[in-house]
């Protein structure tokens, strides 16, 4: 007669730990996949090719260029994050080190395409009126500033 293999309990096999059932199998942060590394360069052309908060001050970028710029700038990020690798225990960081490597690259690259240069922010007009009580910070919650003088006046 055959015999029947019974499982274990749920109680037992809800213990083990997914690196006890594959122990072959292991996840990596760093460096990324091609895939990973695709999808990045695909979204760096989406943002800098397409209408967005970044494009409003710097201005699109055609397409074929935004492949080119693309490219390089995931490429020297990858390269930099590289360097900071020392340990695979270290790949959130580097993984953070890569993104912000792509953020700044891309600042500059448009910057650098509408002719601003990163170290000269833009300043504002100097308007020589003086500021109206009403017109100080519409948008601030703040009290006025005669209010928090007589606050820290009352405090004392």
């Amino acid at each position: 007669m055959a015999e029947i293999e019974q499982s274990a309990p749920q109680s037992e096999t809800s213990n083990t730990t997914t690196a006890e059932k594959y122990p072959n199998v292991s996840f990596s942060i760093w460096p990324p996949t091609e895939r990973t590394r695709d999808a990045v360069r695909n979204r760096l052309v989406e943002t800098l090719s397409s209408p967005s908060i970044l494009s409003k001050r710097y201005g699109t970028v055609s397409r074929e260029e935004a492949v080119d710029a693309a490219k390089a700038i995931e490429e020297e990020a990858f390269l930099e994050a590289g360097k900071a690798a020392t340990t695979d225990e270290e790949g959130i960081e580097i993984l953070q080190v890569y993104s912000k490597e792509i953020s700044k690259r891309m600042l500059d690259t448009v910057k650098a395409r509408s002719g601003e240069t990163a170290a000269a922010p833009a300043t504002p007009a100097v308007n020589d009126e003086p500021i109206k009580p009403e017109e100080e910070d519409a948008g601030s919650t703040a009290p006025p500033h005669s209010e928090k003088t007589e606050s820290v006046a009352d405090e004392e």
